[in-house]
């Protein structure tokens, strides 16, 4: 497995991942190439995408990071980045997002952000067990959704983080 900054040319098979999700149950919006384009890839708000592919160079999975602007659609705070993690059903508990966060991690702290957010469905018990594991932790609940939070210390370039119960 390979982690590295998603291109225009991972769209398809970042589709692939997100239709995968879509036909498992496990996803309710967009999954077509060109809305990986432009949510993932390319958002102008947008800090860091990254995949992980296979040896053969299928895309397992992706991270997204973005900085939060007023009146976003989560209801983040302005300026803390909010993370979206997915990974192909047949491809996890094989370390793919803990890999991912790491890539994402670095991009949080050379951005500056001190918070970062993960809005989750509730009724999405494996990404709530994946951000736990991650270390963020819940602050706020919202109709149908589970929001965590992780903190990080020294956002600049500092290696040490904490969280927030």
């Amino acid at each position: 497995m390979h982690i590295r900054p998603a291109t225009a040319d991972d769209a398809i098979g970042m589709s692939v991942v997100l239709r995968s999700l879509t036909a498992a149950g496990l996803r309710t919006r967009p999954d077509s190439p060109e809305f990986a384009l432009q949510n993932y890839i390319a958002p102008a708000d947008g800090i860091l995408c990254s995949v992980a592919e296979s040896e053969a160079g299928a895309v397992l999975g992706l991270q997204s990071l973005k900085r939060a602007s007023p009146g976003n659609p989560y209801g983040v705070t302005p300026g803390w980045g909010i993370i979206g993690t997915h990974i192909c059903p047949d491809a996890t508990r094989q370390g793919i997002g803990k890999a991912l966060f790491v890539a994402t991690l670095d991009a949080a702290r050379d951005a500056g952000l001190t918070d970062i957010d993960a809005t989750i469905g509730a009724d999405n018990a494996q990404g709530l067990a994946y951000y736990e594991a991650m270390g963020f932790r819940t602050y706020r609940r919202m109709e149908g959704a589970v929001c965590k939070r992780f903190t990080l210390s020294g956002a600049s370039h500092g290696r040490s983080v904490s969280q927030e119960s």
